[in-house]
This record gives C-alpha cells, sequence and structure tokens, in this order.
C-alpha cells in the first residue's frame, strides 16, 4: 500500500511537471529591447586626418597627392614652411578617414572609441599614430577631438614577392582616442510627456505595450499611433529619469510578426520566420549539368613523308539531366515542414530562391517575399 501510495505521487509530480511545461507562456521582452525613447539617440561624427610613424607601410606620396597636401598644410599651421617645388617621398604617413559615434547625454571632457581607416594605398596602420584631428557632426561643428595610438587587430608578413595578410590591416581603432568638446542638447520628452518608439511597426505591439505601462502607472500611457505612445511623467529631472527607467525595464510579450522570407541573392541566404506558411502545393525540382572535357593529342607524321606534327584537340561533350523529385506539400505546413519538404527534393540555397519565387507568384507561399 505504502509502495503504491508513493508511485501514485511520484505519478501526480510528473503529471504536474508535464502541464507546467506545456503552459509556459511566450517569451516576455523587456520595453528597452523592442522601443526607444524620441530624441534619445546617437549623432555620427567624421574627420580627416594623418597617421604618422609607420614602418614604410604608408601612402605613395606619388598616387596620393592629398597625402601630400595634407602634410603641408599640416607642416605650415607649425610654422614650418617648405620650399616651393619640394618634392615629398614619404611611405611612413597615411591619410584617413577617422569616425566616432557619440551617445546621447555626453559631456565635455568625456572619451569615446573611434574608427581610423586608410583612404590611400597605405598598406598598414599598424604602429602608427593618428595626430590630432577634429570630429565634425552633420551641421559641420566640431564636438570632439581625436588623437592616439592605432591599434591594427592584423598582421602581416611579405617575402621573396609573396605576402599573408591576416585580418584587416588598413583599420584601426582607438578606445577612447576622442574627447567630447560640445555637447548635443537631448531632451527627455517635450514638457510633460515621454514618447516610446517601437523598433518595427506594430499595433498588437503597441497595445500591449500600452497595457503594461498602464498596469504600472494606471492613465499615464496613451497610444499615438502603431509605432509611438505617449506617456505623462514627473516634470522633476530626478522623478522623470528614476520613471522612466522603472518603465523600460517592464516586460510584455510582442505579437507574432507577420510572416515573412528574406533572401539575399548574393550570398544565396534565406531567412524564414515562424510565421511562414503553405497553401497546397506541388514542387518538381531537378538539374541539368553539362561537362565539357577536352584530350589534347599531337598528329605525328610518318617518317619521309613530309607532313607536319599537329596538335589536335578532343572535346566531348556531356549533358545529364537529374531526375526531378515531385513533393506534394500540404497546405498549412508549418516552417519545419517548409525546411523538411525543400531539403527532400535537394534544393540548394540558390535553387531555393528560384522555388521561393515560384510558390509565391503561384499564390502558394503564404509569406512577403523580401529580396535584398
Amino acid at each position: 500500500m505504502k509502495i503504491l501510495r508513493k508511485f501514485d505521487l511520484i505519478l501526480a509530480i510528473l503529471c504536474l511537471l508535464s502541464a507546467l511545461a506545456l503552459s509556459q507562456p511566450a517569451h516576455a521582452e523587456r520595453i528597452k529591447d523592442i522601443a526607444s525613447i524620441a530624441g534619445v539617440r546617437n549623432n555620427q561624427l567624421i574627420g580627416y586626418g594623418l597617421v604618422v610613424g609607420l614602418d614604410g607601410s604608408g601612402d605613395q606620396t606619388t598616387q596620393t597627392p592629398f597625402t601630400i597636401q595634407s602634410i603641408i598644410s599640416m607642416l605650415s599651421n607649425m610654422g614650418v614652411t617648405l620650399p616651393p617645388g619640394t618634392n615629398l617621398q614619404l611611405k611612413n604617413v597615411a591619410a584617413v578617414m577617422v569616425t566616432a559615434t557619440l551617445p546621447p547625454f555626453a559631456r565635455a571632457g568625456q572619451q569615446i572609441d573611434i574608427t581610423v581607416s586608410s583612404m590611400g594605398n597605405a598598406k598598414s596602420l599598424r604602429g602608427g599614430t593618428l595626430v590630432m584631428t577634429p570630429l565634425k557632426g552633420a551641421d559641420g561643428g566640431i564636438y570632439a577631438m581625436a588623437q592616439g595610438n592605432v591599434l591594427v587587430s592584423g598582421a602581416g608578413a611579405a617575402a621573396g614577392g609573396s605576402r599573408t595578410v591576416v585580418n584587416h590591416l588598413s583599420v584601426g581603432r582607438i578606445a577612447g582616442g576622442a574627447t567630447v568638446e560640445r555637447e548635443v542638447p537631448t531632451p527627455l520628452g517635450q514638457g510633460e510627456f515621454v514618447y516610446f518608439e517601437l523598433n518595427t511597426t506594430d499595433f498588437g505591439t503597441m497595445r500591449k505595450l500600452v497595457e503594461a505601462i498602464n498596469r504600472e502607472a494606471p492613465g499615464v500611457a496613451t497610444a499615438t499611433d502603431g509605432r509611438q505612445v505617449r506617456v505623462r511623467a514627473p516634470l522633476n529631472p530626478n522623478e522623470r529619469v528614476s520613471f522612466v527607467g522603472r518603465i523600460e525595464n517592464l516586460e510584455l510579450t510582442p505579437m507574432q510578426m507577420a510572416a515573412k522570407v528574406i533572401v539575399n541573392g548574393r550570398t544565396g541566404s534565406v531567412v524564414m520566420n515562424q510565421s511562414v506558411t503553405l497553401d497546397n502545393c506541388a514542387i518538381a525540382h531537378g538539374n541539368l549539368s553539362v561537362t565539357v572535357s577536352a584530350d589534347n593529342t599531337v598528329s605525328q607524321p610518318n617518317p619521309l613523308s613530309g607532313g607536319q606534327t599537329v596538335a589536335v584537340s578532343n572535346a566531348q561533350i556531356d549533358i545529364k539531366q537529374e531526375a526531378g523529385g515531385l513533393v506534394n506539400m500540404r497546405g498549412g505546413a508549418n516552417l519545419a515542414e517548409v525546411v523538411k519538404a525543400l531539403n527532400a527534393i535537394g534544393a540548394n540555397p540558390q535553387d531555393l530562391i528560384a522555388i521561393l519565387q515560384a510558390m509565391k507568384s503561384s499564390g502558394a507561399l503564404r509569406a512577403e517575399l523580401e529580396i535584398i
């Protein structure tokens, strides 16, 4: 009797665990992962400068005249005047473009990372030093100054006319290589409202977003459209920051995205989401292969015949048509069944692109087909 009761208890626990596993809710995401705050954004900076101190791997100045012009201009600003007609043949200097991202709320004196990219024919920026370079925004104003030693995560070697390169040597990075000189005003909302914007327009997800915010602070959130929600926030800056931090960490379960198939024609990559389904259809697929082979021989005349030796090429062309497999795909198939069926007919990525386009044209593919 005790053994039976123990068995019943174990069985009940297993049933309970199975029920819990089957009733697990869909994956929830934080608001900060699916939405952003209007006005809180990055700003791109760009500048033109020189990297010096290279070990003979800089620009070939005869082919990059802008490097020479930049060197002469820099020396002139430092009080060094070169005689007219001076022909500089330098190999340790490279002209570069410097790019950086100015984060929101960045203050003067803070440091940001920069990327240094060669714009001439320099072989490598390894070991070089970027001289002081102003970084400008879209309005032409200077927002940061960059300078420092360039770190290149690569290596290269050359000997006897052969050259081996690991990674990319013409692009480097300087951690904390720029100092912010000018701040960009970043308003955290307008008046009494803060606006949250979904990364992707979706009315169903917007409804859940408004409900999640109103559960935390009743009556403060109102949807303006399928992408933006207006939230009434405290006017006190300290309270507003605390309020926004609390709101953006709320969790909700986004609505399932629209069915979509992304096709990259250049790489042959095909990506489908879980919403892709099919109507009843039949697919036949076969490959046509053409093989051309040539057997080069020499025709040698008989002795004393007066003939000439002639090279002869015997070409052979073979055409092979592989049998096409006809696969019947039932309506309502999920993503796993779609992939399994397409693999069954031996379709490679390039063939899969053509098959998907034909299925979309026939109306069997219930998904948006996007080719990038």
